[in-house]
């Protein structure tokens, strides 16, 4: 039974991870939606904690903050023409991470590598 249960969670979470790539990605129509989909993230975490979606919800996390970071340097930049540079580069880099998580969701891989366990 536990089993089942186990299964039907780690399905949810990768649900959410899959509506929370799909926020990201619609980023570049609305602004909005990777506010929310961080948001989604920071409410779900603990539910997929000890499970290798986990991964995935703190690489959502990082491709966020790291994003937002990085706009702003290229909006007090954007006179300076390396905050064009900085714009073009950190557009590249989200898209990589948006599509590299979302393909590794679907072939059920984590974002990171798991640490060996000791014996």
């Amino acid at each position: 039974m536990a089993t089942i249960e186990h299964d039907e969670n780690l399905h949810s979470a990768k649900q959410v991870a899959t509506l929370v790539y799909l926020l990201q990605a619609l980023f570049f129509l609305a602004y909005i939606t990777a506010v929310v989909g961080v948001v989604i993230n920071y409410v779900k975490k603990d539910d997929v904690q000890d499970t290798w979606v986990a991964s995935h919800f703190r690489w959502q996390i990082r491709t966020f903050w790291f994003g937002l970071l990085w706009y702003v340097v290229g909006i007090f930049t954007w006179l300076l023409i390396i905050g064009w540079v900085v714009f073009i580069v950190n557009t590249i880099w989200i898209i990589y991470r948006i599509v590299k998580g979302w393909l590794n969701l679907v072939d059920n891989k984590p974002m990171y590598a798991v640490p060996a366990q000791a014996v």
